[in-house]
């Protein structure tokens, strides 16, 4: 993802987050475009009170949002999808347990949350998609098992299933960028279709995610929602390879034409 993408990782977020609350059961307290009375005492204002926080302007919640969490977990050196994905899970649970995630599911050392040089390595050289799914997946599970997740679950089932399916179309929209910015066309080379993209990879995980939005939108229990976002991965990588594939029979006898016209 280019570090321009952190204004669509935050507003995706905001999404979630909303505006100000003060639920007895949330621990964070008094909590606006989901800063918490504590971190706006760290950085914005430190004897700041309830009142102040019903008042937080939206660019002060984003100045936070980046230092604390964006920067923090060098958001900006990830994989496409993989950013989005532990920038909203440090949000949700903190970049201590976000980090030690990250960390473990690379098989690196969980004993430090810091996203490092090796961190950043292991991200890059990892399959992005399974990455995501793995992020929240744990994610989920370890919601699952708080003790407000009664209070708290069903808004929170359906946060962690939007967030895969959007890292998901992130790490698809990536794939299918890198190949036509490697390699320009030349001679007797088919160049690649643009509405061949749209009409495999790319369409089946739109679909997908509007199959998922629509299906969060009616109340559907998050598990299929879940189902509906994974389903729509594993087609948009079959549907991937068979377009590659595609594309290297039409150039090999492209090729192989233009060497019988030289002949």
């Amino acid at each position: 993802m280019a570090a321009s993408s952190y204004d669509e990782a935050l507003r995706r977020l905001l999404v979630h987050e909303g505006g100000y609350s003060n639920h007895p059961s949330d621990p964070g307290g008094p909590t606006n475009f989901g800063i918490t009375i504590f971190d706006y005492r760290k950085y914005t204002m430190p004897d700041a009170a309830a009142a102040d926080m019903r008042a937080m302007k939206v660019d002060e919640a984003k100045a936070i949002y980046r230092a604390k969490y964006w920067d923090a977990q060098r958001c900006g050196e990830l994989p496409a999808g993989v950013d989005f994905a532990i920038f909203d899970y440090g949000v949700n649970s903190g970049i201590g347990r976000s980090g030690k995630v990250l960390r473990r599911l690379l098989g690196l050392s969980d004993a430090s949350s810091v996203v490092n040089d090796e961190v950043v390595r292991a991200a890059r050289a990892a399959d992005a998609r399974r990455l995501i799914v793995d992020i929240c997946d744990e994610r989920l599970r370890f919601l699952h098992a708080l003790k407000t997740w009664p209070v708290f679950g069903a808004g929170w089932g359906r946060r962690v299933a939007e967030v895969k399916a959007a890292a998901l179309a992130m790490a698809a929209g990536a794939a299918r960028s890198e190949p036509a910015a490697a390699n320009a066309p030349g001679r007797g080379v088919v160049p690649l279709e643009k509405t061949a993209q749209r009409g495999t990879a790319g369409g089946i995980v739109v679909a997908g995610a509007a199959a998922a939005s629509q299906a969060h939108q009616t109340g559907a229990r998050p598990v299929l929602i879940i189902v509906i976002v994974v389903a729509a991965a594993v087609l948009a990588a079959g549907g991937w390879l068979f377009w590659r594939w595609r594309q290297r029979r039409r150039q090999e006898t492209s090729a192989s034409v233009q060497m019988e016209k030289t002949t």
